[in-house]
């Protein structure tokens, strides 16, 4: 008769001060032992060297009655077993048990969807876990509370991470997370150990692998307010109009972020996506990527090309993705370049993504369109009026409308001086040769 015990060694005590839990297995007379994903402090142990925190206790007797039914399923030729043979076998049932893997595999899939940007943020978490387990191996049963609790404590914390550049491994410092990072890096956390539950758990069958979620209870940091990230029509001149070195990041970040503007806030990765069949009747037509998975209409929207877009789109339409090999670095390029035009133009650090917040926020304060006509200039999903917009087509006037404004703001001081100088400098003209003529005359 085969017989599943949990034991604590006082004898295998680590370096910081924990205990591995381990499940004996005894068969025939023979013992041998599997290691656990628990780590337990002397605090959590009794007198005796038993568990007595209770939620460990409760995942631990949830892994043996998941061993002995597995065990119950080659029980006609257990007597065929040894111990160590059955060990073997528990490991190969749950070699695949592994949230680090399962993470990979679903990142993997999410790239090939096209879902970049997401695959990208949860590629973060992924090879985070890897620096704070300091393994490739991970059972989603490892993380409880507790081990989420110890988790925050690292990413808050400056560290030493290595990464592989071009296939060899470089070592780089980063610093630790605030709320606002912590919020979403751990949101980004509780995605993929949800799609593990999906993924692993098969209720209709009563196979539960794993049986709770740790984020249920656990507090995510509230992330705090988000910091406005608007420019006014002043600042948006100003970086128009700066001088900066040809063919530098900073010209092209430059050049991309009014592009951006000029085109009512479009992202970056539509701009690195962008062909000459996106162009259709001095338009530009596209599915926006950020949303276009999460909408029926595929997130497609129509802006008019104005004059002050032309120049820009003729520039860099069909170089952007031969300079970057993706929308990320490309992404990442344009804040780069932009960090060196702030202290061009003597102003406060921005992104990227602020000409998007500064084209809305001008529409709605400046220009006083309506929060509608704004989010629709945006290509913003109205869940409000979800119903009513199944019967109502879009009219891109609308929009046309929105960005002619935003655009005489831009305008306004070059057309002042044409339009209100040059007619001063006509009747100068005018009264100089009224006056020179007669003496010429003469």
């Amino acid at each position: 008769m085969t017989k599943l015990s949990i034991k604590v060694f006082q004898h295998h005590k680590k370096i910081d001060g924990s205990y591995n839990v381990k499940i004996r297995i005894a068969h025939k007379g023979e013992k041998t032992y599997l290691n656990t994903e628990y780590d337990v402090k002397k605090e959590q142990l009794s007198s005796s060297f038993e568990i007595t925190d209770p939620l460990i206790n409760k995942n631990l007797i949830e892994k043996l009655d998941r061993y002995k039914g597995e065990i119950t399923k080659i029980r006609d030729s257990l007597s065929c077993y040894s111990a160590i043979d059955i060990k073997d076998y528990l490991l190969n049932v749950y070699t695949d048990f592994n949230f680090i893997k399962f993470c990979d595999e679903h990142i993997k899939s999410m790239t090939a969807e096209g879902r970049k940007g997401s695959a990208g943020t949860l590629k973060t978490v992924m090879l985070s876990l890897q620096d704070h387990f300091k393994r490739t191996h991970v059972s989603p049963l490892e993380i409880t509370e507790n081990e989420l609790s110890k988790y925050e404590r690292f990413i808050r914390s400056e560290r030493i991470i290595e990464r592989l550049n071009h296939g060899k491994p470089i070592k780089r410092k980063v610093k630790g997370l605030g709320d606002a990072g912590v919020h979403n890096h751990m949101r980004d956390f509780r995605i993929l150990y949800k799609a593990a539950m999906r993924f692993f758990n098969n209720p209709q069958f009563n196979d539960i692998k794993i049986p709770y979620c740790p984020f249920d209870k656990y507090r995510i940091v509230a992330a705090p307010e988000t910091k406005k990230r608007n420019l006014k029509v002043d600042q948006i001149k100003l970086i128009r109009d700066c001088r900066l070195k040809r063919n530098s990041v900073a010209e092209l970040s430059r050049d991309i972020f009014l592009l951006s503007f000029y085109l009512c806030g479009m992202n970056a990765v539509d701009i690195y996506n962008l062909t000459s069949e996106n162009i259709v009747n001095n338009r530009i037509e596209y599915n926006r990527s950020k949303t276009k998975r999460k909408r029926k209409d595929r997130a497609f929207i129509s802006i008019k090309l104005v004059r002050e877009a032309e120049p820009l789109l003729n520039k860099y339409l069909g170089t952007i993705s031969k300079r970057f090999s993706s929308s990320q670095n490309f992404d990442r390029s344009l804040n780069t370049g932009l960090r060196s035009l702030c202290k061009k133009v003597d102003m406060p650090p921005f992104t990227f993504y602020w000409a998007r917040h500064s084209f809305g926020n001008i529409a709605r304060n400046v220009c006083r369109f309506s929060v509608d006509d704004v989010a629709l200039s945006l290509n913003h999903i109205d869940s409000y009026h979800k119903t009513t917009d199944i019967y109502l087509e879009k009219d891109w006037r609308i929009i046309d409308e929105v960005q002619k404004r935003v655009m005489q703001e831009l305008r306004k001081n070059a057309e002042s001086k044409s339009t209100i100088m040059l007619p001063k400098l006509e009747a100068v003209k005018f009264l100089i040769t009224e006056i020179s003529l007669p003496r010429l005359i003469k």
